[in-house]
């Protein structure tokens, strides 16, 4: 993963556009407009108001649509947003409870123009067409779901009994040649929680997290970021290995081969790009 990827994607309802500034202004890499989730049925029609009347830098805005299969109600909703997109100057959309490639088409289809799609794996249908998700013209990530996906597959929603999950998109996004996936939110607020779900996260090979409050914008950075200690291993492993020429080396009783080179490297290739900010350029950038 490279810091330069989008890490932190910060929801806020779409009804509530006096949210939107504090959602921006929280460092955010992206921020979220929900008109699924958040926002009830009844409001989802100012929501969409909201958002057509928003005054805000759409270069980092993500549009959360309804999803296109999910209740009788799930077509309308969705065609409401599909209009909606073609209103907005929004480069990016995610698609909750993916299971349908040409839903990614329809959506680019009626924004009439380049955009986006974060597919947003949420049930095991969803899950098991990842490959032809991420292969549709314009998805551009992959995004997990875990509450929905383990209501759907009648998991308890922890991290360990989602893993096989969480290694599949990771594992498919890898060869489809997309951004290490986006993990899924936090419900709890406590920031130490957010920072040690992030980091889980990193090391399962995830690049970012959904978040649902502005207060776990840093702690999901700081859960990214490499450690102090692994910094130190880093530097320590490329000082010994630099040291020993062509020759074979140990460390701390471990034999030093290529792979744990570039895992050192690694780890100082995504310090210094912390370092250096990040941009905010759109995801098809990256």
């Amino acid at each position: 993963m490279s810091m330069t990827d989008p890490v932190t994607f910060l929801f806020v309802p779409a009804d509530r556009p006096d949210r939107f500034a504090k959602a921006i202004a929280s460092g955010a890499d992206r921020v979220i407009l929900d008109l699924e989730d958040a926002v009830r049925p009844a409001a989802k029609a100012a929501a969409r108001e909201a958002v057509r009347g928003a005054d805000i830098d759409w270069h980092r805005i993500v549009i959360r649509v309804n999803p296109a299969v999910d209740g009788p109600d799930s077509s309308e909703a969705f065609a409401a947003d599909c209009a909606l997109l073609a209103e907005v100057p929004v480069r990016a959309v995610l698609l909750p409870k993916a299971e349908r490639a040409e839903d990614v088409a329809a959506l680019r289809s009626a924004a009439g123009r380049d955009l986006d799609v974060l597919v947003q794996i949420e049930t095991a249908l969803g899950l098991d067409r990842i490959d032809h998700l991420l292969a549709a013209p314009g998805a551009v990530r992959a995004v997990f779901g875990h509450l929905d996906y383990a209501l759907d597959i009648g998991a308890e929603p922890s991290f360990e009994a989602l893993s096989l999950a969480r290694q599949h998109l990771v594992w498919r996004s890898r060869l489809a040649g997309k951004p290490a996936p986006v993990d899924s939110v936090t419900p709890d607020l406590d920031a130490e929680k957010t920072r040690e779900e992030a980091a889980k996260a990193r090391a399962f090979g995830f690049g970012g997290k959904l978040l649902i409050h502005p207060a776990q914008v840093e702690p999901c950075r700081a859960g990214f970021a490499p450690s102090e200690e692994d910094l130190e291993w880093a530097r320590r492993v490329l000082a010994a290995s630099a040291g020993a020429g062509a020759g074979a080396v140990a460390l701390d009783g471990r034999m030093i081969d290529k792979p744990v080179e570039d895992a050192a490297r690694r780890i100082l290739s995504r310090a210094r790009d912390k370092q250096g900010g990040g941009d905010a350029s759109p995801d098809r950038d990256h």
